[in-house]
């Protein structure tokens, strides 16, 4: 019997891998899915298909923003009758729970991060109290609590008293480069440039200025910038004031299916997060496995999750990054030792046979899947 899934997202579903992965292993396993999303940023326009509806919404008004995705989204999930539903985010659980109670159907929570953690809140009490209180009334009446990690799971398990956790590592699907994009060229850069690569959502404590004020130490670097984000203007700024703009390249959000090509025309991939929050501490970041899929060599910051991928694979190396001396030091050694860079780079691929979506995905397909 075809299960019904409805899935609801505060952001561009056709943007987030996560999605656009598990959607596709839903409908290859005779799912129907419903995918309902909204976007104030990459999109001019709301879009439509058979899949995915995208509503355009417009942020020059919080209140009246939020008024309107939320009309929006009970409108949408009251039309939409599902043997489960699936709240993406902190945004969309407290709807998507209620309605799908209501309807008698199954909830499952994507607590993609520790959303009374996150870094955004960690100056704003009572704002995150406020976030803890909601997560706190929702998380315990969902049937699956799904986390991006091991960590994030005993975290949640412990602080809301819940058993029903559910890991699924934000990994890409088993795809090689077939195209590489030579940035040299596109960018027309000297052949003795060392390209650094982030890419990913532009947010304060991605270590992105410390990066920046490292290259002023490194003058053979280059960093292409793969995404958008609230601190865009920011990076830019800062870019121009330390004299980087001939070697800072915003190069704006890639689709999925062409991402891979981008990632592996970089010499090294950077997740160096900050550790200024609880869900921070805990991150494992998409980027890290999309930089070990494309052949990417990785420098990370030493937080456990992604230090303990790094080295488990050795495809790279974690470091600590309280100040930019450790990142100039770091990505001098990986210029200087080019046989070395070549070995991660093997191990990269290696290790990509295992850390893909088709393998995680067939990990949790019975338990997600089941209704009973």
């Amino acid at each position: 019997m075809q299960k019904s899934i409805c899935i609801a997202f505060l952001g561009n579903a056709l943007h987030d891998s996560r999605i656009v992965n598990l959607t596709n292993s839903l409908i290859e396993d005779n799912c129907s899915v419903k995918v309902i999303s909204f976007d104030w940023f990459i999109s001019n326009q709301s879009y439509f298909d058979q899949t995915y509806s995208i509503y355009k919404l417009e942020k020059k008004n919080s209140l009246l923003f939020y008024l309107k995705y939320a009309l929006i989204l009970i409108n949408q999930l009251l039309r939409t009758k599902a043997d489960i539903y699936f709240a993406e985010d902190f945004y969309t659980l407290p709807f998507v729970t209620i309605i799908a109670k209501l309807k008698r159907a199954k909830v499952y929570y994507n607590s993609r991060e520790l959303y009374a953690f996150i870094g955004g809140l960690r100056n704003r009490p009572f704002l995150q109290s406020v976030v803890k209180a909601i997560e706190k009334l929702f998380i315990t009446r969902v049937d699956i609590v799904l986390t991006t990690g091991e960590m994030d799971s005993h975290f949640l398990e412990n602080f809301y008293g819940i058993k029903n956790t559910l890991v699924i590592r934000n990994i890409p699907l088993l795809r090689f480069p077939d195209s590489v994009i030579d940035f040299r060229e596109k960018y027309n850069l000297p052949d003795n440039s060392f390209i650094l690569l982030y890419q990913g959502v532009l947010l304060e404590g991605r270590g992105i200025p410390l990066v920046l004020k490292a290259m002023q130490s490194l003058p053979n670097t280059v960093l292409i910038i793969l995404g958008d984000g609230e601190q865009k203007k920011n990076f830019q700024k800062i870019s121009e004031q330390l004299n980087l703009v001939n070697r800072v390249f915003f190069a704006g959000t890639i689709k999925q299916n062409e991402l891979v090509n981008y990632t592996a025309g970089a010499d090294l991939g950077l997740t160096l997060i900050e550790n200024i929050s609880v869900s921070y501490y805990h991150a494992l970041p998409n980027k890290l496995f999309e930089y070990i899929m494309a052949g990417l060599p990785v420098l990370s910051s030493d937080l456990p999750q992604m230090k303990r991928i790094v080295e488990t694979y050795k495809v790279g190396e974690a470091i600590s990054i309280k100040d930019e001396i450790n990142i100039v030091k770091s990505i001098q050694h990986f210029i200087d030792n080019p046989d070395q860079l070549k070995r991660y780079k093997e191990n990269c691929f290696s290790g990509a046979k295992e850390l893909n979506w088709q393998e995680e995905y067939k990990k949790v397909s019975r338990q997600l899947l089941e209704l009973d």
